[in-house]
Order: structure tokens, then C-alpha cells, then sequence
């Protein structure tokens, strides 16, 4: 299969394309057992190095698995990328190849920029998508997989990313709880780095909020629950401390976040406790997250000066408004990705035609050579003619070509003379202009 590649792709440039399954195309089940860990980057690239492929990039996340690659032949060079991608799917191969998608050239570069602009993401805006391709692209550069062109094309993505980012809303607003919840907790306290949370651990969405806030950076955590080994375990997975819930009070001294989840029905964090934490902070602000269905949070907590309290339809709230800005944002952000595409292809057409358009430099320079050595010391007039006469010799020929086998052909390439050399005020054949249509 390699040898047939390299034959098919002799002397073509290389032309981007796409093959891969993403959360539209594939279920998430199946996406599961599709899906490449870390470790098992490198040799699936170095699989696709020897069915033919000198540049390819695995993007491989929780939403999409897909491979970006270069190829003079791209039409043929999908099977190889299909069977190595199918073949993840075990059992269900043949599911899997039915279920992939393809595009190339212009199509294929429209999904890069979309993909890495996080407008074909299951949250858009989202700006994860963006370090991931850089991630895949930077292995694929250590590992040598990375020509001139994938590399033109990746990093005319990245400048459609930044344009996105600073030219809209896109990702300023949050569209999820966990976000909102994130949003709230550098309003108020800034550098999560150099803040400290607790949760109050019951229910599944305290600990997603804690687990988000911990990857963003939040320095410090610590775990409580009404059973010990439960905060334990969760602390473990957070790679943090735990404390029994009996230490409570002295835990809401030390927390600028806290996260209440444990939703028993009887207030886990009252008005008394938090005061006496305001005084000893000397009434450093704490963000409460009540994310707890009956409430953690006694409502008189709402009154006190440096306390912040939000339940999960406050989130939701905040959330809401964040997906109506967004949708917004994404028309403009698409809008982008349109120019910045149609931009690239028309500079990468440009590039493709350099080699021929200096190739025609040559062969003038050498004709006009030729007449000049021949006409040594002729008038001028009889030199130019020489050159228009040798310079037209062929072109004239091929036409008469043309013209006699295939008459749509003669045609067509008539137009593009036209086109080309600026012959727009001479009719053509048979009374036709430049686009080959009579007068009215």
C-alpha cells in the first residue's frame, strides 16, 4: 500500500484532508473504545508513516478522533487512515468505517479551522480544543510528520483561533454550571492559584464543580463528608487533604471558596458559623456554592457582609445568559472562519502556481534569447515580431488542436487565454465574449 501511495503521489503536492469520527458521527460508547491515550500516540502515527503517510496529525479527545494529513492523493490515502481508525473499534469495525467522515481540500481545511476555533465542539467556545490540536501537532513534529504544507495549514488554524478569540465573545461568557461556578470564583477572589476551597461533598455536582476548580488552578483543597472514608476517597482523586465534617468551623475559617453538596435537609453551613469565619478572616470575602437539592446554605447567610451565596439556579442563570451571548458570538466567529479561510486557499493557490507561472518567465527569457542571437544587429521592429511569432507558435498549434478533437475543450481553453492575457474587448468565436456567450 506505501509503494502505491509514493507512486500515485510522485511530483504532486501534497493537499490536506480529514478522516475521523466525532460526537455527531460516532456514539459516545463507541468514540470510548476508538479513543487514543497518551501512550498510544506515537505508534499509531509511526502506523500511518509506513501505509504512506509523511505528515499526518492524531487529534484524539473525549469529543473527536480524527487524523489531519497532507497527501498528493488524497482520494486513496483515506482507506489506509479509515482501516487504521476502524480498526480501534474492534468488533464493530465495519459500524465504525461506515461512520467515518472525510474532506479534503477546501473542505478539509474549513473543519481544521472550525475545530481549532472551537465552533465544531460539543460546547462552543470552549477554548480546551485549541491546546489539544497544538498538542498533536507538536508530536507530530518530534516525530517528524510534519511537512510544509500540514504545517502552512495548521498554523493559518491558529491565527482563525486568535482572530475568534479577539474579535468575539465567544468564550467569555460560560455555558455550563461548573463554568459559571469558575467564573464567579475569580470575580471575586482573582488568581485561583492563590485561593483555598472546601467541599462539602454529597452529591455528584459539588464534587464536578470542585474537580473543575481544581483544573483551573485552585491551589488548595480540602474534603469533608459525612462518612469519613467517602472524603477520603474523593481527596485521593483531587490529590488533596481531607478533614472530618466535625472541623467544619475551623475549615470555613481557611476557605475562600466553599462548596456545599450534601443536601441532608438540615443546614450544613449556617449564619453563625460563617460570621465567626468572616471575623477571624477579618471579613476576607468567601464564595459559597450551594449545589445542594434541599439547600447546605442557611439563607441568612445572604446577609452577611463578605459572604457570597449562589445555588445551582443562580448558576444556571448566569449559564443561560452565557449560551444566548454565545450563539451570537458563533454567527460573527463563523463569519471569521469564512474569510480566514477563503483567504488561505486563495494564498495557497497562489503558492501552487508560483513554479509555473516562473517556468513561463524562463521560457520567454529563452526565446527572446534566441531571436536576439539570431537577429544580431537587426531593426527592432523585425526582432519583436520574431519573438511574437515564436512565443505564439505553440500555443496557436495546441488550439488548432483542440479545436479539431474536442470542441468544448477548444473552447474552454480559449476562455482561459482570454483570461489570462486581458482579451476581455475581442469577441471570440462565432461572435462570443470573453465567457463564451453571443451578443443579445
Amino acid at each position: 500500500m506505501r509503494q502505491e501511495l509514493a507512486t500515485r503521489a510522485e511530483r504532486r503536492p501534497a493537499r490536506p484532508l480529514v478522516v475521523g469520527a466525532d460526537f455527531r458521527s460516532v456514539p459516545a460508547a463507541l468514540r470510548d473504545r476508538m479513543f487514543v491515550e497518551e501512550a498510544g500516540l506515537r505508534p499509531f502515527l509511526e502506523r500511518l508513516r509506513s501505509s504512506g503517510f509523511d505528515q499526518a496529525v492524531l487529534l484524539s479527545t473525549c469529543a473527536r478522533i480524527e487524523v489531519l494529513a497532507a497527501h498528493p492523493d488524497p482520494g486513496s490515502a483515506r482507506a489506509p487512515i479509515a482501516g487504521l481508525l476502524a480498526g480501534r473499534g474492534g468488533a464493530r469495525a465495519a459500524e465504525v468505517a461506515r461512520r467515518l467522515y472525510d474532506k479534503i481540500d477546501a473542505d478539509a481545511v474549513r473543519h481544521l479551522f472550525r475545530v481549532a476555533s472551537s465552533l465544531d465542539s460539543p460546547v462552543v467556545g470552549e477554548p480546551q480544543v485549541t491546546g489539544q490540536v497544538r498538542a498533536s501537532h507538536r508530536l507530530s513534529l518530534d516525530i517528524g510528520m510534519v511537512g510544509p504544507e500540514l504545517e502552512s495549514v495548521l498554523q493559518a488554524s491558529y491565527a482563525a483561533a486568535r482572530r475568534v478569540r479577539n474579535e468575539t465573545e465567544i468564550g467569555r461568557r460560560p455555558v455550563s454550571l461548573a463554568a459559571a461556578a469558575l467564573q464567579l470564583m475569580r470575580e471575586i477572589h482573582g488568581d485561583l492559584s492563590e485561593s483555598a476551597g472546601l467541599l462539602i461533598l454529597g452529591g455528584d455536582m459539588g464534587e464536578w464543580i470542585a474537580g473543575q476548580a481544581r483544573a483551573a488552578g485552585l491551589a488548595r483543597l480540602v474534603v469533608t463528608a459525612r462518612v469519613a472514608a467517602q472524603a477520603e476517597r474523593a481527596a485521593r482523586r483531587f490529590g488533596c487533604h481531607f478533614a472530618p465534617i466535625g472541623t467544619l468551623p475551623a475549615l470555613l475559617r481557611q476557605a475562600d471558596v466553599v462548596v456545599a453538596s450534601l443536601g441532608t435537609g438540615r443546614f450544613a453551613v449556617t449564619a453563625d458559623s460563617v460570621d465567626r469565619a468572616l471575623d477571624a478572616r477579618r471579613r476576607r470575602p468567601i464564595l459559597l456554592i450551594d449545589a445542594a437539592v434541599p439547600a447546605d446554605v442557611e439563607p441568612g447567610v445572604h446577609r452577611l457582609d463578605g459572604a457570597f451565596v449562589y445555588d445551582l439556579d443562580d448558576l444556571e442563570r448566569i449559564a443561560e445568559t452565557g449560551r444566548a451571548a454565545r450563539g451570537a458570538a458563533a454567527r460573527a466567529a463563523e463569519e471569521i472562519v469564512d474569510r480566514e479561510v477563503e483567504s488561505y486557499l486563495r494564498g495557497r493557490a497562489a503558492r501552487d502556481a508560483a513554479p509555473a507561472v516562473a517556468a513561463l518567465r524562463r521560457r520567454f527569457e529563452a526565446v527572446r534569447a534566441e531571436v536576439l542571437d539570431e537577429l544580431d544587429g537587426a531593426p527592432s521592429d523585425e526582432a519583436t515580431r520574431r519573438l511574437i511569432a515564436r512565443l505564439l507558435h505553440r500555443p496557436s498549434r495546441v488550439l488548432g488542436e483542440l479545436a479539431a478533437a474536442d470542441r468544448a475543450s477548444s473552447l474552454a481553453a480559449e476562455r482561459w487565454l482570454r483570461r489570462l492575457f486581458g482579451l476581455d474587448g475581442e469577441a471570440g468565436p462565432d461572435g462570443a465574449g470573453p465567457d463564451g456567450e453571443g451578443e443579445a
